[in-house]
């Protein structure tokens, strides 16, 4: 935060200044929230997988944990997503 004289108001370009300050703060504090959103929604579909293993198929896992079957195979195709994202990246690394 500027310090600024009392008797004087901040000019334009400063008041313009502050005002990108803060936007940009902002914009930073949603780009790490979305980013922690990410991350937490991948360690959801991994154990959202694991349970389906644990419980057999797609419709007990759902029941066993309380959760919508859309749901649990929207997890799911996002761990196939994350696996083909990963192996076509080794891929790409062997084939360099």
């Amino acid at each position: 935060m500027t310090v600024q004289n009392p008797d004087k108001t901040p000019s334009r370009k400063q008041r313009l200044q502050e005002r990108q300050r803060r936007q940009l703060a902002v914009v930073d504090t949603v780009d790490k929230a979305e980013a922690k959103v990410r991350k937490a929604e991948v360690e959801l579909a991994v154990a959202v997988t694991e349970a389906v293993q644990v419980f057999g198929d797609e419709q007990s896992a759902s029941e066993g944990l309380d959760m919508p079957v859309e749901a649990v195979r929207r997890f799911l195709g996002m761990t196939r997503d994350e696996t083909a994202g990963s192996d076509n990246g080794a891929e790409a690394e062997g084939t360099s």
